[in-house]
């Protein structure tokens, strides 16, 4: 530390906060998927408009699941709706079909003051809470849902994170561990550190398509009570950054450990309408705990979550999303309506939206083809690309790709030469992030390195969206394709 001078007999007072004096937690968070990689990719961006020369004339960013950013179109009924609730003079505009303006006029009639731009209750406006619980009983094939039940969220990360603090508690060996499946979504390690939990490992199988096998949960449920409490199973289904779809009977096994080891559980459910492969299909844990009987429906908790941000909508910016929680203690349900009301509410617009997501056109109203049409389309070029992107990396050698059987990404697993791995370390970075800078700088290609994710030690991943245009797409994968090819031959 530097001396300090006293001035008239007056120390100088230092900074309050700093490195050493803020909260510890924040500065073990890590986000990959805003890392180093995306800040160097801005960097480029700004270079490039400055007229710099690169290899390339466009950052191409394949580094996180935003459908709107890589080109998708945002679907026309939700939009209209979102207009017409912005701008209620649009109601008199004959180009508004009449639908829409029905929509519109619901949801600002249950607005206070009739307008988007006040806040609602805590947990959600009540009609669009509603319109959810019937969406789900519909999705589960008539299994009550109770709009009691029900709050609506800023994205599904807001909900995902409000229901870690409540679970979170303890100290030394007393503290909570949430068990969360590796790969991961940063979301979870990043909300872990922060709230001081104890993080908890499962390995998903690679070789058997990202499965999920219940051993391996014991296995770290029984290396975990070691030196901490596990209380919660996080899932991701379908998978991020895996693109694994569970089958019902590994969903079934899932409700059962859950059960027998006292554990919450929590479904991660955004991708719900993202399912491409053949064989494959989504199964809510909610629908799979009912249908295993009262044994489990009266006693497994279960929070689970959903987002306007992914599937077809790809509306990330307007950050609607909702959870459900099934047989939790009516005590902690009234402190969870207390956590959410601190933040007053999630914004109006993103529960506008939502509700439009669960309450779509129906076949006798006059948008429900354009709708369908759209929604398809989306849904249907996202399969595609998820075959392409497959079958390509399988063509380069040193790379094995599963099968994207679900969601918006792909993580193919890459083999680097001892000389790369070499050169990586002594310039201090990962191997798979010195392979991603490299890749970024020299094609500008911007992905995120699988240890971002978590990977079983000595392999090596990157996690690539399959979200850009088509055409696009096969651009970045030859580009890649090209790389790893040069790559290899600089280190052989």
């Amino acid at each position: 530390m530097s001396q300090q001078h006293a001035v008239n007999g007056v120390l100088p007072k230092g900074k309050v906060l700093t490195l050493e004096t803020m909260n510890p937690n924040v500065k073990k968070v890590e986000y990959a998927v805003r890392g180093p990689i995306v800040q160097r990719a801005v960097q480029l961006e700004k270079e490039l408009r400055e007229g710099a020369k690169k290899p390339f004339t466009e950052v191409i960013r394949a580094n996180i699941g935003d459908a709107h950013a890589m080109g998708q179109k945002p679907i026309t009924f939700l939009r209209q709706v979102l207009a017409l609730c912005a701008y209620p003079d649009l109601l008199e505009d004959n180009k508004f079909p009449e639908d829409a303006k029905q929509r519109a006029r619901r949801i600002l009639a249950a607005c206070g003051g009739q307008s988007i731009g006040a806040y609602s209750a805590s947990p959600g406006i009540e009609c669009i809470r509603q319109d959810v619980s019937r969406y789900i009983e519909k999705r589960d094939g008539g299994i009550p849902s109770n709009p009691d039940n029900i709050y609506l969220s800023t994205g599904a990360s807001d909900a995902i994170v409000t229901i870690l603090k409540l679970l979170i508690c303890g100290e030394g060996r007393g503290r909570t561990g949430v068990m969360i499946s590796i790969p991961q979504y940063p979301l979870y390690s990043a909300a872990l550190a922060d709230l001081g939990a104890v993080q908890i490992n499962y390995y998903l199988d690679e070789d058997k398509c990202w499965s999920l096998d219940v051993n391996e949960l014991k296995r770290a449920i029984n290396e975990a009570r070691q030196h901490c409490n596990p209380r919660v199973l996080c899932i991701i289904n379908p998978g991020n950054p895996t693109g694994q779809v569970q089958s019902r009977e590994c969903i079934e096994q899932v409700i059962r450990f859950a059960k027998e080891e006292n554990l919450f559980l929590m479904a991660d459910e955004v991708y719900q309408d993202n399912v491409y492969a053949d064989g494959c299909k989504f199964h809510s844990f909610k629908k799979v705990l009912f249908e295993m009987g009262p044994e489990y429906s009266s006693t497994v908790e279960l929070a689970s979550f959903h987002s306007t941000s992914k599937c077809y909508m790809g509306e990330c910016g307007f950050r609607g999303g909702y959870m459900e929680v099934i047989n939790m203690d009516p005590d902690v349900k009234t402190q969870l309506t207390k956590l959410v009301s601190v933040r007053l509410c999630p914004p109006v617009p993103g529960q506008a939206l939502l509700d439009l997501v669960v309450n779509p056109p129906q076949p006798d109203e006059p948008s429900y083809n354009t709708f369908i049409k759209e929604r398809t389309a989306v849904l249907a070029a996202l399969a595609e690309k998820a075959r392409m992107t497959e079958e390509m990396f399988n063509t380069i050698p040193g790379f094995t790709c599963n099968p994207v059987q679900g969601a918006m990404y792909t993580f193919p697993r890459i083999s680097l030469p001892a000389k790369a791995i070499d050169k990586a370390k002594v310039k201090g970075k990962v191997p798979d992030m010195y392979y991603c800078m490299r890749l970024l700088e020299e094609e500008g290609i911007c992905l995120v390195p699988g240890s971002g994710f978590g990977q079983r030690d000595g392999t090596y991943h990157f996690r690539m969206t399959i979200l850009p245009p088509a055409e696009k797409l096969k651009i970045v994968l030859d580009k890649i394709k090209n790389f790893h090819i040069r790559f290899t031959e600089e280190f052989s």
